[in-house]
C-alpha cells in the first residue's frame, strides 16, 4: 500500500454547504431560504411545537397523574446472579457495576430473592428483600445495609 492509494471510508467526511457564496455555488442569492417570509429572516422561525397560533397538541391533550420527584429508583439484582462471584467475596455496588451485573447504581442497589445462592458471600447493598436476606444467610453469607 502506498500513500497515494489511501482513501477515506464512505461517509467519513462530509463537505459543508457554502451558502450565500454566489450563483455558481448552487446556493447563492437567497442562500436556500426561499423568498422572504418568517424563516428567511435573521433569527426567524418558530418555537418547537408552535402550530401557527392554533392551540398546540401538548395543551389539547389531557394531563394525568404526577411524578414524585422524591422517589428513589434502585438498581435491582437477584440473588442467583451473585453466584458469579467466588465464595468469601465481599460484594459491593462498585464491584457489581465493574462486573456488568448492574448498569447504573441509580439511588442504590436493591437485592431481591429470586433464585438460590450456593456460595457464602458478604453482600453490601442499600436494601434487601426478606427472601434475599434468608437466602444469603442460608448460604452462610452476610448481608450488610449501607
Amino acid at each position: 500500500m502506498k500513500l497515494n492509494d489511501l482513501q477515506f471510508e464512505a461517509g467519513a467526511r462530509s463537505v459543508s454547504k457554502r451558502i450565500g457564496r454566489g450563483q455558481g455555488s448552487g446556493n447563492g442569492k437567497t442562500a436556500g431560504k426561499g423568498h422572504k417570509g418568517q424563516r428567511a429572516r435573521s433569527g426567524g422561525g418558530v418555537a418547537l411545537g408552535f402550530e401557527g397560533g392554533q392551540t398546540p397538541l401538548w395543551r389539547r391533550l389531557p394531563k394525568r397523574g404526577f411524578t414524585n420527584y422524591t422517589r428513589k429508583e434502585y438498581a435491582i439484582i437477584n440473588v442467583d446472579a451473585l453466584n458469579a462471584f467466588e465464595a468469601g467475596t465481599e460484594v459491593t455496588p462498585e464491584l457489581l457495576k465493574e462486573c456488568g451485573l448492574v448498569k447504573k447504581q441509580l439511588d442504590g442497589i436493591r437485592v431481591l430473592g429470586n433464585g438460590t445462592l450456593e456460595k457464602a458471600l458478604t453482600v453490601k447493598a442499600n436494601k434487601f428483600s426478606k427472601k434475599a436476606l434468608e437466602a444469603i444467610e442460608a448460604a452462610g453469607g452476610k448481608a450488610e445495609v449501607i
